[in-house]
């Protein structure tokens, strides 16, 4: 069984203006340990996928599962967001504790595996620093691990990388890479950059336009432990182009 499992999914939004079809028949699978990218033409509706992912939104017809099960809004699914939004006034190890605190999961033992991921990537002598003494690639990483202290079975990325500047972004990528896959996690990328999605994906899924369905799904043969690695490759370019003509013929 599939870790994750969108079945047939419809979602219909009501606006003052009438009915708007956002999601149409969307079917897909995400098996664990896998690294999947979402990318489609803008506003095809790729975030607020995320969200009927993450239990924020019911579907209108058709099922979301985790493990067979259908998803709510809890410790599952973890979800990373544009910006950081890590709190100034706060230090690194407050922020990433943070949400444990406020929904009551902050124990002795949490609290020590939040502080192991910060020493394990690199973070542990900045425990005490606040935002803004950290680098944009660092406060990434804290945003990252802030997710991850919950120990969630998938992680769900919405353009993590679209607020840092574009020689930052290479490295950011890679560390944030690196973590999910040292972690074992399995996780869902969206992205309006096929580059992006071309480095670090094992597959990618390409929608339609509004309302949003499976075009096609490309599973990637580039060779390279890291993203960067993998640009390197002369899959990769092949690969942006198949993908990239995908994207712009609908």
């Amino acid at each position: 069984m599939a870790l994750l499992a969108l079945d047939n999914v419809d979602l219909i939004y009501q606006t003052p203006e009438g009915q708007t079809e956002a999601v149409r028949q969307l079917s897909m699978t995400v098996d664990e340990g896998e690294f999947i990218a979402l990318v489609g033409p803008s506003g095809c509706g790729k975030t607020t996928i995320l969200s009927l992912i993450a239990g924020l939104i019911s579907p209108t017809s058709g099922s979301v599962t985790i493990d067979g099960v259908n998803v709510s809004a809890n410790g599952d699914v973890g979800y990373m967001l544009q910006r950081d939004n890590l709190f100034e006034w706060r230090t690194i190890e407050s922020n990433v504790t943070l949400g444990l605190s406020i929904q009551k999961k902050l124990t002795p033992e949490s609290r020590e595996y939040a502080r192991m991921m910060l020493d394990k990537y690199g973070l542990g002598e900045f425990k005490k620093h606040y935002p803004t003494q950290l680098s944009g690639g660092m406060r990434q990483r804290a945003a990252l691990i802030r997710t991850l202290a919950f120990k969630p079975r998938l992680l769900l990325l919405d353009e993590p990388f679209s607020a840092i500047d574009f020689q930052t972004r290479m490295t950011v990528c890679d560390d944030v890479y690196t973590i999910i896959k040292g972690e074992k996690k399995t996780a869902l990328l969206v992205t309006h950059d096929i580059s992006e999605a071309v480095s670090m994906a094992d597959r990618i899924v390409v929608l339609s336009s509004r309302p949003a369905t499976v075009k096609k799904i490309f599973t990637l043969d580039v060779p390279g432990e890291t993203p960067l690695r993998r640009r390197e490759s002369p899959l990769f370019s092949k690969w942006f182009d198949i993908v990239w003509k995908e994207v712009s013929n609908d």
